[in-house]
């Protein structure tokens, strides 16, 4: 649970972030995807929700960007909204602060966009204080793990089952990594959240 739902304690830390967003009288779902835009798997989940006319929100790493820009422009074509996840997947706990920033930097000259969120929903305290004065840090409500080997397809579903609420941020991954769980999960995840009167909103802040 500690993964898959961060805790009152963490979210605490950084009040800065926007962990969830909570729309009065109406049951609001946010989809992210993290990690992409990779040929493989992002114009499929393009077409997932495209089938499913719902909007969602891609956090994209800036050396994919560059790799496969017509990408990036095809998600902004669709009506979903996009932010940054660093140039080359970097963890704040594990770099300078100065390398970490200049990487986001970086990734923000190809994506261009206010919205950011760190790799693994980890930074620094300090690295927070000086990336909010220039983003808007969105995190998570739920992370559904479909990029876990130890889990399949039915379990990621279940997560989403198990923890989504009203204003819930969720995580998905538009990479290799989580193919495999994502393609079972997705469309599956979004038939349920519909039969529970879920809408789906991009993020537009």
């Amino acid at each position: 649970m500690f993964i898959e739902q961060p805790p009152l304690l963490y979210r605490i830390l950084f009040p800065e972030a926007v962990w969830r967003i909570k729309r009065k009288k109406r049951k609001v779902i946010y989809l992210t995807f993290d990690d992409g835009p990779i040929p493989e798997v992002t114009p499929w989940v393009l077409d997932v929700l495209d089938y499913y006319n719902i909007k969602a929100t891609f956090f994209s790493v800036g050396d994919n960007v560059r790799r496969h820009p017509e990408l990036l422009e095809e998600i902004k074509k669709r009506g979903h909204s996009w932010g940054n996840h660093t140039m080359n997947h970097l963890q704040g706990f594990k770099v300078a602060s100065r390398n970490y920033l200049r990487n986001i930097k970086e990734a923000d000259n190809l994506i261009d966009s206010n919205l950011y969120r760190p790799p693994h929903g980890i930074m620094r305290w300090s690295q927070a204080k000086v990336i909010k004065d220039h983003f808007n840090i969105i995190m998570y409500d739920l992370v559904t793990r479909d990029y876990s080997k130890k889990l399949n397809g039915e379990q990621v579903l279940n997560n989403v089952k198990k923890f989504a609420r009203n204003g819930s941020i969720v995580v998905f991954h538009d990479s290799l990594k989580a193919e495999r769980n994502l393609r079972y999960a997705l469309p599956r995840a979004i038939e349920w959240l519909k039969e529970q009167g879920y809408e789906f909103e991009a993020i537009d802040m």
